[in-house]
């Protein structure tokens, strides 16, 4: 039996200096009925549970809405600082909400604070109604929008989430959803507060509340949306930063909050716990140099816009890539950070595992006649 104990205890000690990889089939004992968690930067998935069954998402839907919120503000159609004006349909809207009245004026900064952390219906349809101008007009766009990013299995009744038999989506595309809304990072202004306030235009204020406790009690969460309604039970898509490595974990239909932090955190651990993010190529390592026409210098060295990076588990060793770059005609002048073509980072079989934006650190002034008359000179007189 002494013999027995000790073998128990060096194998205890081993298992647990070395990360074991959890198979995808394998299970982590969640609640959920269904979960996913994939790699921002590559979109790798790590874990999955049922990843594909079509369920109510609830509030969930709120990551479409402020998706095309973000689109609107980043193209310039809209500003954090526009009024909106809240109509007798926003104010009427049940579920979640912060009491917004008819005829009252609010900035679109404070309602997207309000969808973000309190999962407002009231301010996501007052947002909607800004927007295009009808809520059926907004849930156009978010199913054309589902389309362009391959959500084959996701349809939106509506812009909040209340339960509707023509209202549904998975783990994987919500997971793909929250991938897109998260290029527009400042998002995460909004959904990493826990708490805040909402000013009336009476004076008074509205507390605000995360729904998502994990913003404060799990460390790396920022965001994103929970969701609940009796037929979608408690839904979860968050997302954590730690170690330049950004997850995304998604859990639908657990059966009660708890569950679905628990959920949460379980899976966020194993993903941190398990993979590490490895640079190939710094984005401060020149990748050489690219022709420049009409410019003062004849070419430019080109880095970067990001690192490139592999997600690997663990006890995975790194192996050996190389890159292409894509570069069309490049023509002075050039601003520096523009970009100026792609780099694709090849494995060690050929394969292309992503593709990044180059760009240039410096400023190319155009050339004038005396640069070429100089540069001519040089060619005639053999570099002398």
């Amino acid at each position: 039996m002494k013999k027995i104990s000790v073998i128990f205890l060096i194998c205890t000690f081993l298992f647990s200096s070395f990360p074991i990889l959890v198979k995808a089939e394998d299970s982590l004992n969640l609640d959920a009925t269904s979960a996913i968690l994939i790699d921002n930067g590559s979109g790798k998935i790590l874990y999955e549970k049922n990843a594909d069954e079509k369920l109510p998402m609830a509030s969930m839907t709120k990551i479409m809405s402020m998706l095309l919120i973000m689109e609107q503000i980043e193209n310039g159609n809209l500003k954090y600082t526009d009024k909106v004006l809240i109509s007798k349909n926003a104010s009427g809207m049940g579920g979640s909400q912060v009491f917004l009245q008819a005829g009252e004026e609010y900035k679109v900064e404070d309602l997207l604070k309000c969808i973000a952390v309190s999962s407002a219906n009231d301010a996501v349809v007052a947002m909607a109604e800004k927007v295009n101008g009808s809520v059926d007009a907004f849930v156009a766009n978010m199913n054309k929008k589902a389309q362009e990013l391959g959500l084959t299995n996701t349809h939106f009744a509506n812009p909040h989430g209340l339960d509707n038999e023509n209202h549904y989506s998975t783990a994987r595309d919500m997971s793909v959803l929250a991938k897109e809304l998260l290029k527009h990072e400042e998002i995460l202004k909004f959904t990493s507060i826990y708490e805040d306030y909402l000013t009336k235009p009476d004076g008074s204020q509205v507390w605000l509340v995360n729904t998502n406790r994990l913003v404060r009690f799990y460390d790396g969460v920022d965001g994103l949306k929970t969701g609940y309604t009796t037929d979608a039970g408690y839904c979860l898509t968050a997302t954590a930063k730690k170690n330049d490595m950004r997850l995304i974990s998604v859990v639908m239909k657990s059966s009660s909050a708890d569950a679905r932090s628990k959920d949460t955190a379980t899976l966020l651990t194993y993903g941190f716990n398990s993979f590490k993010n490895n640079i190939i190529y710094s984005k401060d390592q020149s990748l050489g140099k690219i022709p420049v026409e009409r410019g003062k210098v004849s070419e430019i060295e080109v880095y970067l816009k990001e690192n490139a990076t592999v997600l690997l588990g663990i006890t995975e060793k790194l192996g050996d890539y190389s890159f292409n770059i894509k570069a069309g005609k490049v023509t002075a002048p050039l601003k520096k950070n523009s970009t100026v073509g792609t780099a694709e980072i090849i494995d060690n079989e050929g394969n292309i595992i992503s593709e990044i934006d180059i760009i240039v650190k410096k400023d190319v002034a155009k050339a004038s006649f005396f640069d070429y008359l100089k540069r001519h000179m040089k060619i005639i007189t053999g570099g002398k």
